[in-house]
C-alpha cells in the first residue's frame, strides 16, 4: 500500500478511505524566500504572543518541535507529536469539513502544505503551513485542550451536511486558491468572491455540519481564552496571523462570552473578523460542544434525522433501536399520519452493520441497488420485534419456513416466506430474511419478489442518524477529493534571482560567514535589481549588526526609503524592533 505519510502508532489508524487526501510535503518547492517568511513570521510571533497567548503556546512551539527559523518537515514533526499521541499529515489546501473532522478525531492534525506569499505575510485567506503547524500544533500540547479538539473531531465528523455546504466548500477554497495566487487576475478573484456571497446569501436553514463549523471557526481557528476584558488568545487563526493576532486585541473587535449561540454566527474567511468569542476556560469549550452534540441527529435520530440525510445527498448512517446500522445515499422516508416514519429508502450502494462492523453478507454488493426496510411496531402488539424472545416469535408465528403476514403500524405489511433471522450480541432480533416477499403500503408496492431476497431490518425506531458509514471499510471511495487543485506558482528568471539572493543571505546567517565584501555585493543587487524587496533588505541589515561593516549606514539609509511605503511600513517597523541596536536608526 502506497501512502504519502510516514504511518507510526497514530497515522495508521487512520481509516483507508482518509489516505487520498493526504499529499507528499513539498519541502523542496519552498523558496528561500518562503523560509525567510516563515522566520520573520515566527519571531514576530513568538515575540508578540508570548505576552498575549495562552501560556500553552510558547511551551508548546518546544514540545511540538517547531523552529522558528525553519519551515517544519513532516516526518520531524511526527517524531515529537507521537509523544503527546498526535501526528500530522500535509494535505492540499482545504479539503472537505466531514474528513477535516475525521482526521482530527484520529488525532491527525491536517496541515496545508502550501506557504503563504510574502503579499499575504500577515493574513492569508488560505491556509498555508503557518496557520497549520505554527497555529494549530503548539495549543494541542496542552491536555485538556487536545482532548477538546480530538472530542470535537468525533462528534463533527458525525454532523450532517445539507447540498448546499459542499458547493460552499469549493466555492471557498477555489476563493482562497485565487488570492494567494500572485498570477490571479481581479477578475477571477472578483467572480469568485460574489459566488461565495451569493452562496451564503442563499444556504438557507445552517446544516449540523455548518453549525459546527460555525463553532469549530469561533474556538479552534479564533478563540480568546480568559476574561472578556482581557484575554489571551488560543485560536490558531489568531495565532498563525501577525495582524489579526495585534488586531483582535482592540476596542474594535467586539468581544463575546462563548456559548451555543456562535453556532449560528457564521463567519467570512477572507476577512478580519469583527467580533469574537471568549471562553472562560478549556472546560468549558467541551460543555458548549456537548450541548450541541444533544441537539444533532446522531444523538436524537428520528424523522428529523433521516430528512437531514437525505438532503446531504451523500453517504449517510441510520441506526434503529435493535442495533442494526443502514449505511448509504438515502432516498426517502415515508410517515404515517402523526409524521412518525415508517419505511426508509436508500438507492445505490447500501451496507448493514452492528456496532461499527459491517455484517458478514449485507455489503455495497450484495445491496447494490439500495436498501428498504419498516420501522415501528406490528399492529395491535405492544412488544417491538427486536425485544423478542425466541418464544414470544414462535407465539406471534414469526419462524423459520413460515410464509406470514407482519402488518406494522402506519400501514406497511411485508408478506412473504421467512428463511433466516439474525440476532445481535444482546440476543435482539436485527434482521428478518424472506423469500416471495411482498411489501407493501396499501396500494403502493415497495417489494416485489422478482427482487430477490428480502432482509428486512427490525427496529421500532430510529435512536441516530450521521454523516458517513458505520464501518468505514464499506465504502472504499467515500468522501470525494476537490477537483480545484493550488496553483503551483511559475517563478520567472528574476524571480529565481531574488530567491538565490535571499538563499546566500540565509546561508551566511546560519554559518555566520558574512562580512563585508559578501553583504555588500548581494545589496548592490538588491538595490539594483530589488529595490522595493524589504524583507530581504531587513535580513541583510540583520547580519550588519554589531560588525561595524562599512555597508551598514547605505543598507539604513535604504531601509528609511522603504519606510515611505504605506504598504509594508508596519511590517519594517516591526522587524526592526526584534533587532538589537536599532534605537541608532
Amino acid at each position: 500500500m502506497n501512502v504519502e505519510f510516514e504511518l507510526n502508532e497514530v497515522t495508521k489508524k487512520l481509516p483507508k478511505h482518509l489516505h487520498k487526501f493526504v499529499v507528499k510535503q513539498p519541502y523542496e518547492e519552498y523558496t528561500a524566500q518562503n523560509q525567510a517568511v516563515w522566520r520573520y513570521v515566527m519571531r514576530m510571533n513568538v515575540d508578540y504572543l508570548s505576552k498575549v497567548a495562552h501560556e500553552s503556546y510558547v511551551e508548546g512551539l518546544k514540545k511540538t518541535g517547531i523552529s522558528i527559523n525553519n519551515i517544519p518537515r513532516m516526518e520531524g514533526m511526527n517524531r515529537i507529536l507521537q509523544d503527546i499521541g498526535w501526528a500530522a499529515v500535509s494535505v492540499d489546501g482545504f479539503i472537505p469539513p466531514n474528513a477535516f473532522m475525521e482526521f482530527q478525531a484520529y488525532n491527525v492534525l491536517v496541515i496545508a502544505s502550501d506557504m503563504r506569499t510574502i503579499n499575504h505575510i500577515e493574513y492569508t485567506p488560505a491556509p498555508d503551513i503557518i496557520h497549520e503547524a505554527a497555529g494549530h500544533a503548539p495549543i494541542i500540547a496542552n491536555p485538556e485542550y487536545a482532548e477538546y479538539l480530538r472530542r470535537f473531531g468525533e462528534i463533527g465528523s458525525k454532523a450532517i451536511s445539507s447540498s448546499k455546504d459542499y458547493e460552499m466548500y469549493e466555492a471557498i477554497r477555489l476563493l482562497s486558491i485565487l488570492k494567494e495566487n500572485p498570477n490571479s487576475t481581479e477578475k477571477e478573484i472578483e467572480e469568485a468572491q460574489q459566488k461565495v456571497e451569493y452562496i451564503q446569501n442563499n444556504m438557507g436553514e445552517l446544516s449540523e455540519m455548518a453549525q459546527i463549523r460555525n463553532l469549530h471557526w469561533w474556538t479552534v481557528e479564533y478563540g480568546l481564552i480568559g476574561g472578556l476584558e482581557e484575554p489571551k488568545i488560543y485560536g490558531a487563526g489568531l495565532l498563525s496571523s501577525i495582524g489579526e493576532s495585534k488586531w483582535c486585541m482592540q476596542d474594535e473587535v467586539k468581544k463575546l462570552p462563548y456559548t451555543i449561540d456562535a453556532a449560528t454566527m457564521s463567519f467570512d474567511i477572507t476577512k478580519p473578523q469583527p467580533q469574537l468569542f471568549v471562553t472562560p476556560d478549556f472546560a468549558h469549550l467541551s460543555s458548549v460542544l456537548e450541548e450541541f452534540a444533544n441537539t444533532m441527529a446522531v444523538r436524537k435520530g428520528g424523522l428529523e434525522g433521516v430528512e437531514k440525510l437525505i438532503d446531504s445527498q451523500s453517504i449517510g448512517t441510520i441506526e434503529l433501536s435493535s442495533g442494526i446500522e443502514i449505511s448509504g445515499v438515502f432516498a426517502n422516508v415515508i410517515t404515517d399520519e402523526e409524521n412518525n416514519p415508517i419505511y426508509v429508502q436508500t438507492t445505490g450502494g447500501t451496507a448493514l452493520s452492528y456496532r461499527g462492523k459491517e455484517l458478514i453478507g449485507h455489503g455495497v454488493k450484495y445491496h447494490a441497488e439500495g436498501f428498504g426496510s419498516p420501522i415501528g411496531k406490528l399492529k395491535n402488539i405492544a412488544m417491538p420485534i427486536e425485544k423478542m424472545s425466541p418464544y414470544d416469535l414462535d407465539h406471534f408465528g414469526i419462524y423459520e419456513g413460515k410464509r406470514m403476514e407482519l402488518d406494522f403500524e402506519g400501514g406497511v405489511k411485508v408478506d412473504g416466506e421467512i428463511i433466516t433471522g439474525t440476532r445481535n450480541i444482546k440476543g435482539e432480533v436485527m434482521i428478518i430474511s424472506f423469500k416471495n416477499c411482498y411489501v407493501t403500503q396499501y396500494d403502493k408496492i415497495l417489494f416485489q419478489p422478482e427482487w430477490g431476497v428480502y432482509d428486512m431490518a427490525v427496529g421500532a425506531e430510529i435512536i441516530s442518524a450521521y454523516a458517513g458509514a458505520a464501518d468505514n471499510a464499506s465504502f472504499a471511495d467515500m468522501g470525494k477529493v476537490s477537483e480545484t487543485k493550488t496553483y503551483k506558482i511559475q517563478y520567472s528568471d528574476k524571480d529565481k534571482k531574488l530567491y538565490q539572493l535571499y538563499a546566500d543571505v540565509r546561508k551566511m546567517r546560519e554559518e555566520n560567514t558574512a562580512d563585508d565584501r559578501t553583504v555588500s555585493e548581494v545589496f548592490d543587487s538588491v538595490v539594483r535589481d530589488f529595490p522595493n524587496d524589504w524583507l530581504l533588505t531587513l535580513e541583510l541589515y540583520e547580519l550588519c549588526i554589531g560588525k561595524d561593516f562599512t555597508v551598514q549606514p547605505y543598507i539604513e539609509k535604504h531601509l528609511e526609503h522603504l519606510k515611505s511605503n504605506k504598504s509594508y511600513i508596519t511590517l519594517l517597523k516591526n522587524g526592526l524592533a526584534l533587532l538589537p541596536q536599532v534605537q541608532k536608526m
